[in-house]
């Protein structure tokens, strides 16, 4: 080994993401704080139906190191409410204005599928809308463009808006689901680059749990470094979900530690951008990684000197 050449061995690394003028790869990860605008999230601790609640949650994030706030107002499985359009927009809007205004500079995210929603939370200044339902609306990779903004594309398995996964198949070979999920990748980021989205503004996401079982989910993640590949931006959205949560027999509040460990092996294989509740402990755990990898360097390295 060389000091020219300092790597044990081939480390998978993705194309910047660039959004709102702030550049995000292997030596800056960035971390993407959720704000679930519902009071029905599989989650107690990011439950914020309130919006003065949404507002100090949304000073803790920015206050714990998140770079990109990523606001919903649905939740993703089903639990027997209907969430129209309009109320959807009423929880996230008066939110999003407030962020921006606060927080000029910080990434605004909005988690949704319907493309009337995306249009009007474009008028306030949305830099990405995150497409957790794989292009279910069409029209909604075309109106992200049309609002300037990136998107997340995403593999759900075929399946629609808040559909819970059940006896879900992919074929007899472990595999074929790391398989579907490249091919609905590069199928969904090569319809956002011809809606006119540029490449530095389109992350990819396998989209753990939704369409999978645990056992897909754990195949999955351990070919984050394939999703280099596609030669985009690789989103995980791992943060207290149920592959962690059956991994280790535990419920969604006692998650935390199964999911930084995924959190830490998925940067190490090539991820850039994580989607969390927990935003300052995956804040330390990505830098961490992206230092021991050798793309960051330590913040003072005087041991010793």
């Amino acid at each position: 080994m060389t000091s020219s050449d300092p790597q044990p061995f081939d480390l998978p690394r993705t194309p910047p993401l660039v959004l709102r003028g702030r550049t995000f790869d292997a030596s800056t990860p960035a971390v993407m704080g959720i704000i679930n605008r519902t009071h029905d999230s599989f989650f107690a601790g990011n439950r914020h139906a309130d919006l003065d609640s949404a507002k100090r949650a949304l000073d803790d994030a920015v206050d714990a190191g998140a770079d990109i706030v990523d606001v919903g107002g649905v939740r993703a499985g089903q639990d027997g409410e209907v969430v129209s359009a309009e109320q959807e927009l009423d929880r996230v809007l008066p939110f999003l204005a407030h962020a921006r205004t606060t927080y000029p500079e910080l990434v605004l995210s909005l988690d949704t599928w319907r493309s009337e929603v995306a249009r009007e939370a474009g008028r306030i200044g949305l830099d990405l809308v995150n497409d957790t339902w794989s292009g279910h609306d069409p029209q909604l990779v075309h109106v992200a463009a049309e609002i300037g903004a990136g998107v997340v594309c995403s593999h759900t398995g075929g399946l629609p808006p808040r559909t819970d996964p059940v006896n879900v198949t992919y074929g007899p070979d472990p595999l074929d689901v790391v398989r579907d999920v490249l091919r609905t990748l590069a199928d969904g980021a090569r319809t956002a680059v011809d809606a006119g989205i540029p490449a530095e503004r389109v992350l990819v996401d396998p989209t753990l749990d939704f369409g999978k079982t645990t056992a897909h989910s754990l195949v999955v993640l351990r070919h984050t470094a394939d999703l280099a590949g596609l030669g985009f931006p690789i989103l995980q959205a791992l943060s207290r979900k149920d592959f962690v949560g059956e991994s280790l027999g535990l419920e969604a509040n006692d998650r935390l530690e199964g999911t930084l460990a995924a959190t830490a092996v998925a940067a190490w294989l090539g991820a850039t951008v994580f989607r969390a509740h927990d935003v300052r402990a995956t804040r330390r755990v990505v830098d961490m990684v992206a230092t021991i990898r050798g793309d960051r360097p330590p913040v003072r390295a005087i041991r010793g000197v």
